[in-house]
């Protein structure tokens, strides 16, 4: 780890602090997005209620459904994700192991999201 001398305090390179817009911007856009979809979820799922799986295929076949289903689990996955690095910098104290769980949160987000679309997609194309 590089370490630099300022008159003040000793500054670690742990990289620029200008990222924090972003993460707080796309966390606040996906938590708008999620609103919608969250509402369109509720409905689909009160519709399809004891449906049988043909007909929850039908449902999910239809390209608004499939598309809109895909897009709900994205921005779960990626707010989820973003939620869940903010807990750990704020209260894991070892870097060690806040790297560590941060590596894990990402894995885990991206295969959710990856392992839900192929999972859509194979219900939404009748495979």
């Amino acid at each position: 780890m590089m370490m630099m001398r300022t008159p003040l305090s000793t500054a670690r390179a742990f990289g620029s602090s200008r990222d924090g817009f972003h993460h707080w911007w796309v966390e606040r856009l996906t938590a708008i997005a999620l609103v919608p979809l969250a509402l369109w979820f509720a409905i689909g799922v009160i519709r399809v209620a004891g449906a049988s799986y043909a007909e929850f295929t039908y449902w999910l076949s239809r390209p608004w459904n499939a598309a809109l289903m895909i897009m709900f689990v994205s921005a779960g996955c990626v707010h989820g994700k973003m939620g869940m690095e903010v807990i750990v910098e704020d209260y894991v104290a070892p870097r060690s192991v806040q790297m560590a769980v941060r590596i894990g949160v990402n894995l885990m987000a991206y295969a959710v999201g990856v392992f839900s679309v192929v999972s859509i997609m194979i219900v939404a194309l009748g495979g």
